[in-house]
């Protein structure tokens, strides 16, 4: 289902998913989403795009690479005129990373045109595509997206909301959408709310984003998130808000609180920086061990080791350094150089680990490459002993909704208990924080399994919605499809 890394000193985190951003009613709707799009960049970097109605026309720009290195020219943010506009920023999860899936993707229908662009996966995305293709549907790209745009296509009656509404009634799995349609943009989440969606103003213009560090880089305020299950339709008139689905259990994605998001955003009404602190604080008192100095492992390690050192009253220091001019699509032309890569990204500050004892705190470990290559570094630099404490529990499951993970047999937590994970990375000592302490970071006394608040199948297997493309051979069906692409 989703694409693997083929960065080596990138295999110990998950990957970032997808960034959506929509504004109506305001002079240069395009240019104010490109500086939404920079504000979102870290939910993906492969790709971007954009979608602009000026009352008569649709216009569009998608690139792959970055959002700087296509939209920084104002000739192109020139001919993306309009009053409304919509965009994207993309990690793929399903379909590869060529033009045509860039999203957002756009379809003429019967109710006129309409672009879509989509933060999460559906989990029956190719069971749908299968029953389309064989009913005379013609897909353009390889996406999960594209299903829903041909099931409105196919409703055969009703205006553009109400199609959309009917499409969605027939998807499983975590998406949040923002749309552009005619003389509207429509903005919707999941009835698990598991990806975020949230609303802002800007003068008489409105907002939605995927995460508030958006709505800051142009001076909007926030407002509200969209509830899960919330359609949320802008145009002339203002603000529309329906809720055709049937009410569910809320399962907000955990894993945007220790990793995914900025730092500075907040989400559902709590400050990511704030989480990460308090998850470090919690990791602190549930795995403490006696050190000389508290390093994260930058730059998603650092609220959390703070948190960490301050709970444990050892002294917090910056012992790796990252360079951040690195991108994601660096050659590596031979076995040596593709060893090294590690080092493209980080290198040990020998002035604040020789001769300690070192606790390294970072998010995740996924398949324990770049751990292991990290602990090499550090006792190289001169680290008496290394120790390791990760902010949260053992990523034991693979995400179907809309994160890029490997394959279960892939992840090192699902082959091998800590003990033996500690051997492998060449750590003195490794915990991670329990399952109950990240619900306790979070304001609960503990999960209960019967009402989980968030969605935590990473790290339970307890996955939220139906896996149908789990359970077919619609997988077998994504082999042909990006085969052929």
């Amino acid at each position: 289902m989703t694409q693997l890394s083929t960065h080596p000193w990138d295999d110990d985190h998950l990957k970032e998913e997808c960034g959506v951003f929509g504004i109506y009613g305001i002079d240069e709707a395009a240019a104010h989403t490109v500086l939404g799009l920079h504000a979102l960049q870290h939910r993906g970097q492969e790709a971007a795009g954009i979608v602009a109605f000026d009352g008569h026309r649709f216009n569009a720009h998608r690139e792959l690479g970055h959002v700087a290195d296509h939209f920084s020219s104002g000739k192109v943010v020139e001919r993306l005129k309009g009053y409304a506009s919509i965009g994207h920023v993309r990690y793929s999860t399903t379909g590869e990373t060529i033009l045509r899936n860039v999203q957002p993707l756009f379809a003429d229908l019967e109710v006129g045109g309409f672009a879509l662009a989509h933060n999460g996966n559906l989990t029956n995305a190719y069971a749908l595509r299968r029953d389309l293709v064989r009913r005379g549907s013609l897909f353009q790209s390889t996406t999960d997206t594209e299903v829903i745009t041909h099931l409105m296509a196919a409703a055969g009656r009703g205006d553009v909301v109400e199609r959309l509404t009917e499409a969605l009634l027939q998807i499983e799995g975590a998406y949040s959408l923002v749309a552009l349609a005619e003389d509207m943009v429509i903005g919707v989440r999941d009835p698990l709310g598991v990806r975020p969606l949230l609303m802002g103003k800007l003068g008489s213009a409105t907002i939605l984003a995927s995460e508030t560090c958006a709505l800051d880089i142009i001076g909007a305020t926030y407002v509200r998130d969209l509830d899960p299950g919330e359609i949320v339709v802008i145009d002339h008139s203002g603000v529309r808000s329906i809720k055709p689905f049937p009410k569910r259990q809320h399962r907000f994605c955990i894993f945007e609180y220790i990793y995914f998001a900025r730092p500075d955003s907040s989400l559902e009404g709590y400050s990511v920086y704030e989480a990460r602190k308090r998850i470090g604080a919690e990791l602190a008192r549930e795995n403490g061990v006696p050190a000389d100095v508290i390093v994260p492992v930058p730059d998603s390690g650092v609220p959390a080791a703070l948190g960490y050192a301050q709970e444990a009253g050892i002294p917090f220091e910056l012992g790796i350094i990252r360079n951040h001019y690195v991108g994601r699509t660096f050659i590596e032309p031979t076995d040596h150089i593709r060893h090294l890569g590690v080092r493209l990204k980080h290198n040990a500050n020998r002035a604040k680990v020789d001769g300690k004892r070192v606790v390294l705190v970072d998010d995740s470990i996924v398949r324990g490459t770049t751990s292991k290559k990290i602990v090499e570094m550090v006792r190289a630099a001169g680290a008496k002993e290394v120790h390791m404490r990760i902010s949260s529990p053992p990523t034991t499951h693979s995400c179907f909704y809309g994160i890029d993970t490997p394959e279960r047999s892939k992840l090192l937590a699902a082959q091998h208990n800590v003990a033996e994970m500690a051997k492998i990375i060449g750590v003195d000592s490794l915990a991670f924080i329990s399952i109950d302490g990240l619900y306790r970071a979070m304001g609960q006394p503990r999960r209960d399994p019967d009402k989980p608040q968030y969605c935590d199948a990473c790290f339970t297997g307890e996955y939220p919605t139906t896996l149908t493309d789990q359970t077919d051979n619609s997988p077998r069906q994504l082999s042909l499809l990006t085969e052929n692409a």
